[in-house]
């Protein structure tokens, strides 16, 4: 009976201690893989392999209570190494198992989206799964841009994935990280593919793009562009002259022949270009954000897109920028270079904290300016104490020149206006809201009444809202 009892019990010790061995080693396999060809080799264990060690370590320490159990923990980690082993030569007998190359425009455009893509090739001789990950700037926040596929032997894929920036800078991009496994699944190679990059985000020319391309087919009015008949000559009249030979009857001048007793004709030139000045606040007021754009970048856009469209009706176009102090000037001009250098400019603003001095955009204005010039001022009045305290520099400025104040509508108040209330606490917000509209509609008709004209509207819809109105007021003859 002794003998009975204690054969169990030193079969169970001999069973506990080759448990724990095995243990060990499976262990110390999985240490070694992690820690040396992790490092040196760039290998990773996957989920897989993690599971499969866990069944493993369940089925021997089950053998503690119930022998088979135990030996096929032993064959099912047998299993498991040779498997790992065989893997590992798969994807390492090969010294560039795989490339990936990201192709982009050398610069990005400032609110539009932004196309990139990944050329991934397969070098081994059978098919692979890949886990792609492109290391774009952290600035774009985005925890997506994981892509998982499957290559054939030797063959390629090609990825497209589309980034939007909304601040203007320079971005750098990293590595495109490729994890390379077989379908047995136990581990994955990681390859570092494309070298790091540095992209400049500029202001919109993909929208500048878009309009050049619309005005080359005569489409303007599909983005909201309106076609505006200008009344009279497309040429100014000069002076009047005898009638000879060749000369158009139509502009025969009948009272002036009728005065000479001889055809008088009146001579025309054409239309001289006009001066137009976008000139942006960077003020604090210029900070509040709109689908994630600040107001300055919304304005910077506009900027843009009206200069491209005022020289192409042979203006001259200029820019200048201030917030505390005046800032940035460029002389009106027409030349080919004129886009470039305006570009070059407004990618460099930046918004500042502080409140905008319009008595120094008036001295400079005036000092720089000496033709009398269409000038386009972004800018945001919130209430209208704010604007009562330049009113007067801007009447001033009007005196001399055409200005023309652009300032924002805040849709989301907008849209919450529209909302019925539900409760005494939303009508009270309501009639909050209702008071911030009214005195931006308040600021609109108080400048009109000093002689400054301008133009409320929807940050999306700046752009096409101030080209019509450069092109409504260039028609009745106001600039």
């Amino acid at each position: 009976m002794i003998i009975f009892h204690e054969t169990p019990r030193k079969y169970r010790q001999n069973i506990s201690h080759d448990t724990l061995t095995d243990k060990n080693i499976l262990f110390i396999f999985a240490s070694f893989l992690t820690l040396i060809f992790n490092k040196r080799y760039s290998m990773f264990l996957t989920k897989r392999f993690y599971i499969a060690g866990l069944i493993i370590i369940t089925f021997i320490t089950g053998g503690y209570f119930y022998t088979p159990l135990f030996i096929a923990g032993k064959i099912l980690m047998a299993t498991l190494l040779i498997a790992t082993v065989i893997e590992i030569i798969l994807l390492w007998h090969k010294r560039k198992p795989a490339d990936a190359e990201r192709y982009c425009a050398p610069r990005f455009s400032n609110g539009d989206d932004n196309e990139v893509r990944l050329v991934i090739d397969n070098f081994y001789p059978f098919s692979v799964g890949i886990d792609i990950i492109d290391e774009i700037p952290v600035v774009f926040q985005r925890r997506d841009i994981l892509f998982k596929i499957r290559i054939k032997a030797r063959s390629r894929e090609i990825i497209h994935y589309r980034l939007r920036p909304v601040k203007r800078g320079e971005y750098g991009f990293g590595h495109v990280l490729l994890y390379i496994g077989t379908r047995i699944g136990l581990v994955v190679r990681r390859c570092k593919c494309s070298e790091p990059v540095n992209i400049a985000v500029y202001p919109s020319y993909i929208m500048l793009r878009k309009y050049e391309i619309m005005a080359i087919h005569n489409n303007l009015t599909e983005l909201g562009i309106k076609k505006i008949r200008r009344v009279g000559h497309n040429t100014e009249f000069e002076y009047i002259k005898e009638y000879i030979k060749g000369d158009d009857y139509r502009t025969i001048n009948w009272k002036a022949s009728a005065r000479r007793h001889f055809p008088m004709v009146n001579v025309y030139q054409d239309e001289r270009s006009q001066q137009i000045y976008n000139i942006i606040d960077k003020g604090r007021v210029m900070q509040n954000a709109f689908r994630d754009m600040t107001l300055l970048d919304y304005s910077i856009n506009a900027s843009l897109v009206l200069s491209f469209v005022a020289i192409r009706k042979d203006d001259k176009v200029g820019l200048a920028t201030f917030a505390e102090d005046f800032e940035t000037f460029i002389p009106a001009s027409k030349q080919n270079t004129q886009m470039h250098i305006i570009l070059d400019s407004l990618y460099r603003q930046q918004t500042t904290f502080g409140e905008s001095d319009y008595s120094a955009l008036y001295v400079h204005i005036n000092k720089h300016v000496s033709k009398r010039s269409l000038l386009i001022i972004y800018t945001n009045f919130d209430t209208i104490i704010g604007m009562e305290r330049q009113i007067e520099y801007l009447r001033q400025l009007a005196h001399k020149h055409v200005v023309l104040v652009v300032f924002f509508e805040d849709t989301e108040m907008k849209a919450f206006a529209a909302e019925r209330p539900k409760d005494i606490e939303g009508y009270y917000q309501r009639v909050i809201t209702d008071k911030f509209i009214f005195e931006k509609h308040h600021v609109v008709a108080s400048l009109r009444q000093h002689g400054v004209y301008s133009l409320l509207t929807e940050p999306e819809k700046l752009s096409v809202n101030v080209i019509n109105k450069y092109l409504e007021m260039k028609a009745r003859g106001m600039i």
